[in-house]
């Protein structure tokens, strides 16, 4: 008789639990063989750290701190070089800067309460932006609550004579059209200050060029 193909998933199910059970009596065993327990506990403990170091990594270039500590390792490639630039501050109050995006104008808010640099759906298609494979998805807190983002990389992002390259940005459409400059590209300068009505951006110096 043949089977009734809404129970099909129903078997597959239950194959699925008897291989997942018989693994785990294999790997219990194995972990009560000495030499054998050792090695796989040990390639487990391995295995974790491996995760938790990529884990981190993935995380360090949207968190200020663990960029300055990927950075002092060599394991940023991240870099912000260039002339000091001047921002008047906007009639709103606000500090907007016109910025190049691998060669795509846009303007740009400087928000140093962002974590990390923002760029809408709409200004990542243009300037030729793709979200980055990631092992776990970015989860951000915004003022209307957690959302979803993808991560992408800049090749180019110039303010005036500013050029960051390799910059890390979010991708989503869940923090509207605004195009936003955070602090992993303002920590990532020598200072940057507010004079009277005016942001002042000064870069590291390039030592390459110097």
């Amino acid at each position: 008789m043949p089977i009734p193909t809404d129970l099909a998933p129903g078997l597959s199910g239950q194959t699925l639990a008897i291989y997942a059970v018989g693994a785990a009596l294999i790997l219990v065993t194995l972990f009560k063989i000495p030499y054998v327990g050792r090695v796989i506990r040990a390639l487990f403990s391995f295995a974790l750290l491996a995760f938790g170091i990529f884990l981190i990594l993935q995380q360090a270039p949207f968190d200020p701190n663990l960029s300055r500590i990927t950075a002092s390792l060599g394991l940023d490639r991240q870099e912000v070089v260039g002339d000091e630039v001047r921002i008047p501050m906007g009639r709103d109050g606000h500090f907007w800067a016109k910025a190049m995006i691998n060669g795509t104008e846009r303007r740009m808010l400087v928000d140093s309460g962002a974590t990390v640099t923002a760029l809408s759906p709409a200004t990542a298609a243009a300037a030729g932006v793709k979200a980055d494979a990631t092992l776990v998805p970015l989860l951000m807190q915004t003022a209307n609550g957690t959302i979803r983002a993808d991560a992408g990389t800049v090749d180019n992002l110039t303010i005036g004579g500013i050029e960051a390259m390799k910059l890390k940005v979010v991708i989503s459409p869940g923090m509207g059209t605004t195009d936003v400059l955070g602090m992993n590209f303002l920590s990532a300068l020598e200072a940057w200050r507010v004079e009277g009505r005016t942001l002042i951006l000064t870069p590291k110096k390039d030592i390459a060029g110097a």
